[in-house]
Order: C-alpha cells, then sequence, then structure tokens
C-alpha cells in the first residue's frame, strides 16, 4: 500500500544523509518534498501540513542540527511525528461489559464491510470468544449469504433471521444469549455514499442493541472519500474506531494516515490481505516504521507465533539436533513458511530491505511462492519410505514422482539437491560453523 509513498521519503532522507551538517534551508527543502510526497499519497490537506509543522519545529531545533548524525536525527523526528498522526499509543481492542457483548460495523458498499465482520470473528475466536455473526445487511442482495458462506469457512455461526433489519439485529443479541455466545458482530446495510436513510438504520440498530464497539470498515484504496465518510460516521452513529480494510492494495493509501487525526477514533485493526487471518492489531509506531522503510520485526515476530506450530517446530529441532533431518522435515519447513503469508508481505517487515515495491517484488520473485507448491507436490508423491530415506530415490522413482506431482525428473532432481543442501546447513548449524545460506525450493539465487 505505501511502497510509492516509501520510495518518495527514503529518496528524500537519503539525500540528507549524504549531506553530513545539515542547514535549516536544506531541512526545508527536505520537508517540502515530504509534504508533496504526502499529499500524492493522498493524505488530507490539514493532516500533511500538521505533520509537516511539526517535524520542522523540532528538525530546526539546534539540538538536531549540530548533532554528529543530523540526517538521522531528521528521520527519528518524523518517525516520531508520523506516529503520533497515526494514533499515538496503541489502543488495543477491549470489550467491556457483561456477555453477550455487541459490536456494531458499520460502512459503505465496497469497503469490505462484511468480509471484516468475518475476520474479526475470526480473530477474537482464536482468543478465546465464542462469536455469533449477525446479517443485518438486507439492503444488498446476497451480503447474508456472502456472511453464511464466511461463517462456514471460519467456523462461526450466523444468525439472520427476519425481513426487518432493527428487529433482526435485537433477535440476533437474543439468539446469542440462548447459545452461549460471548460476542454478537453485526453486519448493518451499507450503501453506495452515505445517505440518511443508511444512518437512520443504524442509528436504529445501535438504540436496540447497545453496542460496545461501532467500528467502520474503511477501504484504504478510497482516499479522501474515506476520510468525508469517517467524518460523516462520526458524527451520526458516533463510531468508537476504525478497521482499516483492503492495506494491501496499489492505491496510494493517504486514509490510514488521516482517518485518526482528523476523527480523534483510532484504527483497531488494517486488513492485510485476502485471506481470514489477514488481519492484524493496529499499532501506530509499527505502521510508521513501515511507512518509513524500517521495517516491522515485532508484528512478523508475532505472526510467526500465531500461525507456527509450536509442537512441530520444537520436533523439527529435536530431528536437526540428532542428525534426523528428512523430506518429511523439509515438507513441514515448507509448510510453515508458506503459513505466514506472501513472500512479499514478510520483506516488508524486515529491517534493511528496500521499501520500493520493484524491490521488494524483484526479492519476493528470487523465491517463487509456485515452486513452493510444486516442492510440496513432488513430497507428497513420494511414498512415506522415499520421505525418510531420499538416498533409495533412483531414476525409475524420480520420474514416478515427477509423474505423480505434474513436473518433470529435472524438477524432481533439482529438489534433491535443495534438500541436500538445507540438509548440510542444519548439519553445519549443528557443527557451530557459520554456514552459509542453503538455498531454498524456488529460490532463483545462486548458494
Amino acid at each position: 500500500m505505501f511502497d510509492t509513498l516509501t520510495e518518495r521519503l527514503d529518496g528524500v532522507f537519503s539525500k540528507l544523509r549524504k549531506r553530513g551538517k545539515l542547514h535549516p534551508k536544506q531541512v526545508d527543502n527536505a520537508l517540502a518534498d515530504v509534504r508533496t510526497a504526502l499529499l500524492e499519497a493522498d493524505v488530507a490537506v490539514e493532516v500533511a501540513d500538521d505533520l509537516v509543522d511539526r517535524v520542522r519545529s523540532r528538525a530546526l531545533s539546534e539540538e538536531v542540527l549540530k548533532s554528529l548524525t543530523p540526517a538521522q536525527q531528521v528521520v527519528k523526528v518524523m518517525n516520531e511525528e508520523l506516529t503520533v498522526t497515526l494514533g499515538g499509543e496503541h489502543r488495543p481492542f477491549t470489550l467491556p461489559g457483561a456477555p453477550p457483548i455487541v459490536v456494531l460495523l458499520a460502512g459503505v458498499q465496497g469497503s469490505g464491510k462484511t468480509t471484516a465482520c468475518a475476520k474479526l470473528a475470526k480473530h477474537l475466536r482464536s482468543k478465546g470468544r465464542r462469536p455469533l455473526l449477525v446479517g443485518a445487511d438486507l439492503d444488498r442482495p446476497a451480503a447474508v449469504e456472502q456472511l453464511r458462506t464466511l461463517g462456514r469457512e471460519i467456523g462461526v455461526p450466523v444468525w439472520s433471521e427476519g425481513r426487518d433489519p432493527i428487529k433482526l439485529a435485537k433477535n440476533g443479541v437474543k439468539e446469542a444469549e440462548r447459545t452461549g455466545a460471548d460476542v454478537v458482530i453485526i453486519d448493518t446495510a451499507g450503501r453506495l455514499h452515505v445517505d440518511p436513510e443508511m444512518m437512520k438504520q443504524a442509528r436504529r440498530i445501535k438504540d436496540v442493541t447497545k453496542p460496545a464497539h461501532v467500528l467502520m470498515a474503511c477501504d484504504a484504496m478510497t482516499g479522501q472519500d474515506a476520510v468525508i465518510q469517517a467524518r460523516e460516521f462520526m458524527h451520526d452513529v458516533d463510531t468508537t474506531g476504525f478497521i482499516l480494510t483492503k492495506l494491501d492494495g496499489d492505491a496510494r493509501g493517504g486514509a490510514a494516515l488521516s482517518m485518526t487525526a482528523v476523527t480523534g477514533r483510532p484504527i483497531f485493526f488494517a486488513g492485510t490481505g485476502e485471506r481470514m487471518d489477514d488481519l492484524e492489531p493496529f499499532y501506530p509506531d509499527r505502521m510508521a516504521g513501515r511507512i518509513l522503510g524500517m521495517g516491522d520485526v515485532l508484528t512478523l515476530i508475532e505472526k510467526a507465533q500465531d500461525t507456527v506450530d509450536a509442537e512441530k517446530a520444537a520436533a523439527a529441532a529435536e530431528q536437526m539436533m540428532k542428525g534426523r533431518f528428512n523430506l518429511e522435515d523439509f515438507l513441514e519447513q515448507l509448510r510453515q513458511m508458506r503459513k505466514l503469508g506472501p513472500i512479499q508481505d514478510i520483506l516488508r517487515m524486515l529491517p534493511g530491505v528496500p521499501g520500493g515495491k520493484n524491490a521488494v517484488k524483484e526479492m519476493a520473485e528470487a523465491v517463487d511462492e509456485a515452486e513452493l507448491r510444486r516442492a510440496e507436490a513432488m513430497i507428497l508423491s513420494m511414498t512415506l519410505e522415499e520421505r525418510r530415506n531420499p538416498a533409495i530415490i533412483s531414476g525409475s522413482r524420480r520420474l514416478r514422482i515427477a509423474n505423480g506431482s505434474g513436473t518433470t525428473t529435472a524438477d524432481v532432481n533439482q529438489l534433491l539437491k535443495d534438500f541436500e543442501g538445507a540438509r548440510k546447513m542444519m548439519r553445519s548449524m549443528m557443527g557451530k560453523r557459520l554456514p552459509g545460506m542453503a538455498k531454498v525450493p524456488g529460490s532463483q539465487l545462486k548458494t
């Protein structure tokens, strides 16, 4: 989402770093370029001006200009002030009150509201909650059916009985009481644009369900329209916060930088992909780090903790310690790697990786995800004995494996070569020597 902005800001600050000592005029020129980059990213004018003014006030201080690393100090100031613009301290999403606790989701059509309901339900269920989804969006054709489909996918029940959305929402809360659900997530009606009738319906549903939260699903790709919509929703239904959707898109993304600054309401979550797992708690400091090309290692660690099976990882480590690393272990590593999500997203979270979309794309292509899937298919085409003892895989066996996985014998040969390289690396690590990085299946990088 922020690739272009990150690239522009990186260019501005790279020029500053080359200058050594800085003069006020140089800082002013750099901040003028920063302002232009923010406006081109569709950040609201008043938000961009306020951010640049705060950075200028601190960056032109004697403490910064006379420091040994003035350019780095300017970047540090930018990071801190950008964090403030994005919301400052992290605001965790809490559910106060006695169950069932109601969460109302509002938003215009196409904002990803219904999908956000399901993602939120899955997230809360992973935290030990028992959610119920209530489909009260009766205006959009197939909205309820979409919610039912998503509910089946994530294993969360969906309630949508009746033709009056206000009565339906109220009865949905009663259904939660009857079934023991402790959180009710209500998907309300959307429109192509904000209109009085939609707001009136949302207010009436809010009155009868007494939600702990009214969240607006905000499409990060709609730019300034999203900010206008956010103001209207806050005025009419007193939203408590936002779920920022489609943050993985190619648009400019200025809405994300403007939302909290213009409304005073926090962004609680960000949708980062199409999968139901692609919903992250929003941390302003981490997002600022991503935008400035500093990475987001903490989110990457948390993602790994949530997706990687600890018992399987421990078992694999024990196998490695004993020198028994085989193709079954190799297969498990591939699956754990794919669970973390697209390689491109992982690269963006690493510090020091160029922020430009082309650079990240080229690095991501060096590990081809289609090749990873082919490697998994080849291993699954092997017998259990072959996986545990790859040395027995003869030419005829390789041909059978290739035919069974829809690949070629050359692909199978390359897989076995890559596996042997990984095994040698593991042995080197166990011997406490510093090995070179072994090639993984799908990698086009030389080892």
